[in-house]
């Protein structure tokens, strides 16, 4: 936990208070965790409910284990408009409390029709979650925090990836390798198990919960609102009065001229902020079909086609949520330092080679470690550059006025990319073959780089407000 420190790149330095900014943030940040968690959690529970519930088709296996980004989708449309007309706090209240709900009663499932409507509200929360979070700790942030303080919601997205992850693990100790199907759907994990492994999310939908009821609103929403006593009170108790002074006088410049412009609506259609949102659908697309979700929500499948049995899946899936979270660490450090558009550049270049050679792995019928070590390069890239960054970025290029709504498209177009990824990676893996398919996310990765390259700008260090200047002043 940081203390205060005197880094600042505004008008009206001051000292940060760093325990404070970084515990709401940790607190806005929870909501990643549990994004995270019931996110992977399909994955480890995948073998079980299938069994349970009988799942034949590549149809039915894509549409459970996919159907969640249907809600993901709608939560992400839903919270644009919510957040910018009720706040940016009571996004993330609201996402507690469906994750507690849903999670308790997909668990709880015992008809397959049950399952998804509960999976589908689970994702619902989760839509909700990953436009809320990263905006509020955006909103909140100094500047020169801003990229380790958004990058912290992926740190526990992570965390959240990982302990479901263990979690399945754990569980799933009891079922032997080369246990048949039938046996599977007969075991304790067959039976109540999978269960668990989606009940323990009730936890910390609890602790995100109350610690939701107790942070401040942010100041740029409680600004656009009018409050701005309200608004400089919370500065102030971010930066002390004159940061909160300047910053404050910043965003109602900013919101004056957005003013101007008209509805909302009528701002994202505009030449120049169509532009901008569609970097950000972009990045959002190109952080989906980079193919890294496949690695966990169909692990399963991935590491079962390398030769390995049930435990070793699970153990290996282990190992893939470890190199996740070590690598997500290192993002934290350096995406304040090294920047934002050199780590994309790095990371997609990294997935792409390490795509391409897990292809040739799998066409050269190698089995066992190798498909491990090279799912992790790509994984490690992965972790540190579009799984943090991508969210970054997108918190922070939007104006104020029109952010909650830009948010909420871009992390739309992020979902709708989700489900046509997850959906069709059965079908495209019985047709094409594992080569096949990672050959295809490999060149999805070569044709990002391109685009970040000629169309990403560089925004470290940068006031939300500066940003949205350069943009308007098209030096970006």
């Amino acid at each position: 936990m940081h203390s205060t420190a005197t880094v600042s790149s505004t008008p009206g330095d001051g000292l940060y208070n760093g325990v404070y900014v970084w515990t709401i943030s940790s607190v806005g940040a929870l909501g990643g965790l549990l994004f995270g968690y019931d996110w992977v959690v399909i994955g480890g529970a995948k073998p079980f409910y299938e069994k349970y519930f009988q799942l034949t088709s590549e149809q039915l296996i894509g549409w459970a284990n996919s159907c969640a980004l249907i809600g993901c989708l709608l939560g992400s449309i839903l919270a644009g408009g919510m957040s910018d007309r009720f706040g940016r706090k009571k996004m993330l209240i609201l996402s507690a409390v469906l994750f507690a709900i849903s999670s308790l009663l997909t668990g709880w499932a015992y008809s397959f029709s049950a399952f998804i409507t509960w999976r589908i509200i689970g994702g619902v929360a989760i839509g909700i979650a990953s436009n809320a979070s990263p905006t509020y700790i955006a909103e909140i942030s100094p500047a020169p925090w801003r990229g380790r303080l958004v990058t912290l919601n992926q740190l526990s997205i992570v965390v959240g990836v990982l302990a479901a992850q263990i979690v399945n693990w754990l569980l799933a100790e009891r079922v032997p390798d080369g246990a048949t199907s039938e046996m599977i759907r007969q075991s304790w994990n067959g039976q109540y198990g999978w269960r668990w492994m989606f009940t323990a999310i009730v936890v910390p939908s609890t602790i995100f919960f109350l610690g939701s009821l107790f942070i401040p609103e942010s100041p740029r929403w409680l600004a656009k609102s009018g409050d701005h006593n309200s608004a400089r009170g919370v500065l102030a108790r971010i930066g002390g009065e004159p940061y909160a002074q300047q910053a404050l006088s910043d965003i109602q410049n900013s919101l004056s001229a957005e003013a101007q412009v008209g509805p909302v609506w009528r701002m994202l259609l505009s030449p120049r902020i169509l532009r901008i949102l569609l970097i950000g659908m972009s990045l959002a697309v190109l952080q989906q079909w980079s193919g890294i979700n496949i690695l966990f929500n169909y692990a399963e499948e991935v590491y079962r086609n390398a030769g390995y049995g049930v435990s070793g899946i699970l153990f290996n899936i282990v190992i893939t949520g470890t190199v996740n979270l070590l690598f997500t660490l290192v993002a934290l450090g350096l995406v304040d330092w090294f920047g934002r558009r050199a780590l994309m550049l790095f990371g997609c270049a990294g997935i792409a080679l390490s795509h391409t050679v897990l292809g040739f792995t799998y066409r050269a019928g190698v089995k066992g470690w190798p498909i491990l070590v090279f799912t992790l390069f790509a994984i490690g890239f992965y972790a540190l550059s579009l799984a943090p960054v991508t969210w970054v970025l997108i918190s922070e290029i939007f104006p104020n006025r029109v952010r909650g709504a830009a948010v909420s498209v871009s992390v739309s177009a992020l979902w709708i990319a989700s489900f046509l990824l997850a959906f069709t990676f059965p079908i495209l893996n019985c047709t094409l073959g594992s080569s096949g398919v990672f050959w295809g996310y490999a060149s999805v990765c070569f044709i990002g780089l391109l685009f970040i390259y000629l169309r990403v700008p560089e925004t470290k260090g940068r006031a939300l407000e500066e940003i949205e200047r350069e943009f308007a002043n098209g030096r970006v």
